[in-house]
């Protein structure tokens, strides 16, 4: 079956860091883009970064801009996303993507497989 498996939430304080890796089954990624979304309690979804197939251009929200790093490794299949600083308003289900493009498109629709999320909170 074709998924995408986020791991590395969990419970950090404000101020620390995790490292969250997403990792494709059943296909390769290294046709694809792949975005990281977050979705906060009670709030909508929405893009965090993007990295290209090759890893050389990347994007970031204005919210996590210098403090998220986004990065792959096609030889593992795996893509990552480093989360230092981190404050409470970070606190969301985190979920990967792929979009079969070289670089990002930011449109949500151009994602063709998500992963099922991964919960990071961030305390206070």
């Amino acid at each position: 079956q074709l998924q995408l498996v986020e791991s590395g939430g969990g419970l950090v304080q404000s101020g620390g860091s995790l490292r969250l890796s997403c990792a494709a089954s059943g296909f390769t990624l290294d046709n694809y883009a792949i975005g990281w979304f977050r979705q906060a309690p009670g709030k909508e979804r929405e893009g965090v970064s993007c990295v290209s197939t090759s890893g050389g251009s990347t994007n970031y929200a204005d919210s996590v801009k210098g403090r998220f790093t986004i990065s792959r490794d096609n030889a593992k299949n795996t893509a990552y996303l480093q989360m230092n600083s981190l404050k409470p308003e970070d606190t969301a289900v985190y979920y990967c993507a792929a979009q079969p493009h070289d670089y990002c498109s930011g449109y949500e629709k151009a994602y063709a497989y998500w992963g099922q999320g991964t919960k990071v909170t961030v305390s206070s």
